[in-house]
């Protein structure tokens, strides 16, 4: 199946779902090719009791028994090894269109929190894209490939004798009934399941990523009482598809053995009536029972076919209408200056603007502070600097293109991001540095840590770069995690470094690393724009933008702004601009 998975087309496909079935359609016809020499294998139990009947036991022919036998066991093992070839073909389908799929999956799933207007369905992509393989590796396939099949056996029986012939028709309608009624009745019980579970999954989820809240405020009680609502809905949905399923199932079963019994008889009165060999009569009730089997399996695979499908469509709808596809020639590295022209920014799928008309422009070597109350658009103009919120109006340009010019990758190398609400992975903290990285160059994580003024810190860990930091950092002081996500941001010096409330968490040597590390910024020719609350991080920065209510109110020279503030308003900022260090006051290590 290797030219299964060369012909699948790259992740740059605009819609690659129906782009990676479509590329799989020669591996679909092999199958079906296959379904037909099957099912007219499957006429030799048939024959051969026909013949034994009706040839061999009237003549004694011992010879003809034996010759018939060998024919028969051959016919056996090509059935068996063609039905081998046939299932490791869809097994292969399934894995191709997961191996296809699975990084545009994840990606997906990594971007629905920032994606404007649709929802974030968490885990439930990645759920529903093993529930595609599992199907297409299953006998659900090919029960579909043999359904097509059962002219074949019906008109084998009205050869044998038209009344045969129609008791088969008159089974066959009635369990093809039974398979639509299937249908009509699990359909709303399959789609309230998987509203249920994906509700319960995301619940879960919160309460697991908020453990320590839970615990620490006596919630457990309660929000297992709230997923418990979830899980009831679940549990109710999958038994009312179960019971409907299950009782159209065993019915179906039970009208195919009588069935089965019925072609038995009737070709057992047409042998007393003369009208049939006693052959007719066993290889009747055979092709019979051999016909209805797959409609039988239909009813049976239902509910996993429906699954499948209601999957395959919101992998469709997330995937389809995926994100642009990435620019064919980008523009170079950025390394001279930020401009922002009359930005607007909603949050994803919001109508609502936070930020208004902002505009300001920064050159090589400079760096901001980004003040003012909350609430007043400060982390938001951040998400939209870094490029993770999309701007509803006006345009953000380093070195006069847009950052939608660059792929993600090569535009996260010019930026580095410390946000507010700092995340880290499980893994090493030199991989959690060099942003896991491949080709992790351990000459850049050890300037970023240094240049972070956490390189001593890191050495007094448990096996220092080496140590596993658990799942988001856990097994870390909050000070320590920020300092190590300073140093992920510096990571082979990006041109641009946003830092939201960089020293939240920061003891007064922190503060220090901070500082000489906005200076670095700036001496190399970077541009350094930092969201504060905290004056000690404005010790370092040159300029200050004052927001309030998401308009911009002020940007220049910091002494300037915060001279102007104290005197528009000098409660709520005399005391900060008392906090913030005199470029003069503070050592050359410090400030540039």
């Amino acid at each position: 199946m290797t030219a299964v998975s060369s012909a699948l087309p790259s992740t740059a496909s605009r819609d690659l779902p129906s782009s990676a079935i479509a590329s799989c359609t020669s591996a679909f016809l092999m199958v079906g090719l296959f379904s037909a020499v099957l099912n007219l294998l499957m006429l030799t139990g048939s024959i051969y009791m026909l013949q034994v009947y009706d040839r061999v036991i009237p003549s004694h022919s011992v010879p003809t028994l034996i010759a018939l036998s060998i024919a028969v066991a051959a016919a056996y093992a090509l059935q068996g090894l063609f039905d081998l070839l046939r299932q490791r073909i869809l097994t292969r389908i399934g894995t191709a269109l997961h191996a296809a799929l699975w990084e545009p999956v994840v990606c997906s799933i990594l971007r629905g929190p920032l994606r404007a207007g649709g929802p974030d369905r968490g885990l439930q992509l990645s759920q529903d894209l093993d529930s595609v393989r599992s199907f297409l590796s299953g006998l659900g396939p090919t029960t579909l490939f043999d359904l097509p099949w059962m002219p074949l056996y019906l008109t084998g029986c009205f050869l044998l004798h038209p009344y045969l012939g129609w008791t088969l028709v008159a089974g066959a309608v009635l369990l093809f009934s039974i398979a639509l009624l299937t249908e009509v009745l699990t359909r709303a019980p399959t789609q309230d399941s998987s509203r249920a579970g994906a509700i319960r999954g995301i619940q879960l989820e919160a309460g697991r990523r908020n453990a320590e809240i839970v615990a620490a405020l006596g919630m457990e009680r309660r929000l297992v009482a709230r997923i418990g609502v979830a899980n009831n809905d679940l549990v109710a949905a999958q038994q009312r598809n179960a019971d409907i399923a299950g009782s159209l199932g065993a019915l179906s079963k039970t009208l195919r053995f009588m069935l089965q019994s019925a072609l038995l008889g009737l070709g057992a009165y047409l042998v007393i009536e003369g009208l049939a060999s006693g052959g007719v009569m066993i290889a009747a009730s055979i092709m019979g029972s051999r016909a209805l089997a797959p409609v039988e399996l239909a009813i049976s695979i239902w509910r996993p076919f429906l699954g499948a499908r209601q999957a395959w469509q919101r992998l469709r709808a997330a995937l389809a209408s995926g994100d642009a596809s990435a620019p064919d020639v980008a523009p170079e590295r950025a390394v001279k200056r930020l401009t922002v022209d009359q930005v607007v920014i909603a949050a994803p799928g919001g109508t609502t603007a936070i930020v208004q008309s902002a505009s300001f422009a920064l050159e090589a070597g400079q760096a901001v502070g980004v003040i003012g109350p909350s609430a007043a658009g400060k982390s938001t103009l951040a998400r939209a600097l870094v490029g993770i919120w999309p701007v509803a109006r006006g345009e953000i340009r380093l070195d006069g293109a847009t950052l939608d010019q660059w792929t993600a990758e090569s535009r996260g190398s010019m930026i580095g991001y410390l946000p507010q609400d700092v995340e880290l992975f499980d893994g090493t903290v030199a991989e959690n540095i060099a942003r896991f990285d491949a080709e992790l160059d351990e000459a850049a994580v050890i300037a970023a840590a240094k240049a972070a003024g956490a390189y001593d810190m890191i050495l007094k860990l448990p096996k220092g770069f080496q140590m596993r930091m658990g799942e988001a950092g856990a097994t870390l002081s909050g000070g320590q995690r920020q300092r190590i996500a300073l140093a992920r941001a510096l990571y082979k010096d990006p041109f641009m470094v946003v830092l939201d409330e960089p020293n939240s968490s920061l003891d007064a040597e922190g503060d220090a690393a901070l500082t000489d590390a906005i200076r670095r910024v700036r001496a190399r020719g970077g541009i350094a724009i930092i969201i504060a609350h905290r004056p000690a991080a404005l010790a370092a920065v040159d300029l200050v933008l004052t927001l309030a209510a998401g308009q911009i109110q002020a940007f220049g020279p910091k002494d300037e702004v915060l001279r102007k503030s104290l005197a528009a308003h000098p409660a709520a900022s005399g005391a900060a601009l008392q906090a913030v260090p005199d470029p003069r006051s503070v050592p050359a290590a410090a400030v540039s």
